[in-house]
């Protein structure tokens, strides 16, 4: 079966199916193939579905033919008919492109707007028809407050990563936002986990939804091997070093806790030669934007990022996550390693543990409900239960199996992650960026 075929059969128009072809895809995912007749059919919809599944076009797809079907009786300047909320820029820039791409033979205007970045162009998208909006919340606000946008016209909303705009701090400016909408109105509420917060929110939004969870709570993909090195942390950056030079890792997005401990890592990694570059919340977009791009044509091998990353990138084909600091919320294990392993395609997540990071490896194994293999290099010993070596200091010997940190050899700066403070990845609001 042919996949145009495969996608016609869940209702979608001519226009979108020749997008679809020309994207190149095969066949819907599954939370494509449940979600996208749901929304068709006016529903709301609370959906959950692990990174990487496609559920950016389970909602961008039906949403488009929704809009191009039932044009606007009395288009405004700055009133838009579709709202997209999604908790960083990177995420925005993606979904807007996804609607670009998905909308290219339909009559339909969109625009993205988020912080960061110089606000006029943004206010001179919004003078003319505007059917999609796709937005961070913050400057979405900052829009409103200048009255640059209407939200009065809204027919259809979604929270995409609501789970993570939760996290961030993000729940006030979302009630914010929903006074400021028409009563009437289809809802669309994606996340990547359905925890009871999400529940308790979508109470409040959606009426009788349709839920749709392809995956289980918390769970990472099958296709992602993921493996704990334990490590002195004097060690880490020596063993990085070791392991993407060993194995010739040409696409590594390397995780830390810290802006400055991401700054510090990229910095030394460029001094190993290996080229590297740091993405966080302090950062402007166009850093950002530079070094992602860098990353993505393999201009450089490392990104080396914190949780602002760990949503919201979309690299295909990403072989290899390493966690040089493991988050301090387990949920977040999850999302970081949800960006290898995406569309069908194997890879590889490894951790690098010190001894102070037991318990929260001890959490995200309790959470994931498995153990994670633990691995072992030649000259990178496991440190003992206790204090680690001082830097200078030859490590202590691995303890034996059985021991506190077990598993079987085999070869291969400390805050809260960005946002838990409500101020996603370093910048106000999440999306304004300053």
């Amino acid at each position: 079966m042919s996949s145009v075929s495969k996608f016609a059969g869940l209702g979608l128009v001519d226009p979108l199916m020749r997008a679809i072809a020309d994207a190149g895809y095969d066949a819907p995912t599954p939370i494509q193939s449940q979600a996208i007749p749901e929304v068709l059919n006016g529903r709301d919809l609370l959906a959950a579905a692990q990174t990487g599944t496609g559920k950016t076009a389970g909602f961008v797809l039906p949403i488009l033919q929704l809009l191009s079907s039932h044009p606007a009786q009395s288009p405004h300047t700055g009133r838009p008919r579709c709202l997209v909320l999604t908790p960083t820029r990177e995420l925005a820039a993606q979904v807007h492109a996804s609607v670009q791409t998905y909308g290219r033979y339909l009559d339909l205007r969109s625009t993205v707007i988020f912080g960061g970045v110089n606000i006029n162009p943004q206010t001179r998208s919004l003078r003319g028809r505007m059917d999609i909006v796709v937005a961070t919340p913050g400057r979405l606000l900052d829009h409103v407050g200048q009255k640059n946008i209407d939200l009065s016209g809204v027919e259809i909303l979604v929270l995409d990563e609501a789970d993570r705009m939760l996290d961030m701090g993000f729940i006030h400016d979302i009630r914010r936002i929903l006074k400021l909408l028409p009563a009437k109105r289809q809802n669309l509420l994606f996340s990547a986990t359905f925890s009871e917060e999400i529940r308790r929110l979508s109470a409040g939004i959606l009426s009788n939804p349709v839920s749709v969870e392809v995956a289980a709570r918390n769970t990472a993909s099958e296709l992602v091997e993921q493996t704990v090195h334990l490590v002195e942390s004097h060690q880490k950056r020596e063993l990085l070093s070791h392991l993407i030079r060993k194995h010739r890792w040409e696409q590594v997005l390397v995780f830390t806790r810290t802006k400055h401990g991401a700054n510090r890592l990229a910095d030394k990694l460029s001094g190993d030669g290996i080229s590297a570059a740091a993405i966080h919340g302090n950062k402007s977009q166009a850093a950002r934007t530079k070094a992602l791009d860098q990353f993505k044509s393999r201009h450089i091998g490392v990104l080396v990022a914190t949780d602002i990353a760990a949503r919201g990138l979309d690299i295909g084909q990403l072989p290899q996550v390493v966690n040089f600091e493991l988050p301090n919320v387990p949920e977040d294990y999850v999302h970081r390693i949800g960006r290898t392993g995406r569309a069908g395609s194997t890879g590889s997540a490894l951790s690098l543990v010190d001894a102070g990071e037991m318990k929260l490896l001890s959490g995200i194994e309790r959470l994931i409900r498995r153990p994670i293999e633990r691995i072992h290099t030649e000259g990178f010993d496991a440190p003992r239960p206790g204090p680690s070596a001082a830097p200078g200091k030859p490590a202590p010997k691995a303890p034996p199996r059985g021991s506190r940190f077990g598993g079987r050899p085999g070869d291969s700066g400390n805050h809260r992650p960005a946002g838990r403070n409500g101020r996603g990845g370093g910048s106000p609001r999440g999306g304004r960026g300053r």
